[in-house]
């Protein structure tokens, strides 16, 4: 693990701890609520060891909440983390071998890989995925753990807010990126997709069919093969 700090620098640990503590905070809300729902206490904070998947432990505990089936429940996780294959395609690399490609698959999530695909070389990636990996596996299931004993505590925890506070970190951390117009374009398209059918299709869909603002994605004018 030190070596991994000293392969970073200043302003990428200071982007891992804050998105590390976006996901403790969220944690915080998803264990609330989850026991504001009626589950036990334990539940949420096994799930977020095991899973480890804010997003499928959130639609599963809404699903079966609502009176879905519990395999309903697992399919509709299993689809929303169905972009997980890409991601584990994108960067083999930062894996490892043996056990610690085991454990490293485990702690791949959004961030990770996000940190992971970040420009740099090699040793940078894979220590800011490790770095990132690790943080939101601890930071996660610290989080419901705390929201689970919050939520046996208060009677409205959404009153809260707590719900706010993740994606108002996540949007912080990639605003500098929209400055880029290539990286622009993709975006505004795959946030307006995924606006425009939330209504209508169940939580965590957006978030895949926002996908589709990558067929609209341009590789920067350098990198163009000339005509």
């Amino acid at each position: 693990m030190r070596s991994i700090w000293r392969t970073l620098d200043r302003r990428t640990v200071t982007a891992i701890a804050a998105a590390c503590f976006a996901v403790g905070v969220f944690g915080v809300s998803y264990g609330a609520s989850t026991i504001a729902s009626g589950f036990p206490v334990w539940m949420p904070v096994v799930m977020a060891v095991t899973v480890l998947a804010g997003g499928s432990e959130l639609l599963f505990f809404g699903i079966v909440a609502a009176g879905g089936s519990p395999l309903a429940a697992v399919a509709a996780g299993l689809l929303l983390n169905a972009r997980h294959l890409p991601y584990g395609l994108s960067a083999p690399e930062v894996f490892g071998r043996g056990w610690r490609r085991m454990l490293g698959i485990h702690v791949l999530n959004d961030e990770s890989v996000a940190f992971a695909q970040a420009p740099g070389a090699p040793d940078r990636k894979r220590a800011a995925y490790w770095a990132c990996g690790i943080g939101v596996a601890l930071c996660w299931p610290l989080g419901a753990a705390l929201g689970a004993v919050l939520g046996s505590l208060v009677p409205d925890t959404h009153a809260l807010g707590l719900d706010a506070v993740f994606p108002v970190i996540l949007l912080a951390l990639i605003l500098p990126a929209l400055a880029d117009r290539a990286t622009l374009r993709p975006v505004l398209i795959g946030a307006a997709v995924a606006v425009a059918v939330s209504p209508v299709v169940p939580a965590g869909v957006p978030i895949l069919l926002a996908l589709t603002g990558l067929l609209f994605a341009r590789p920067p004018a350098a990198e163009r093969p000339a005509c």
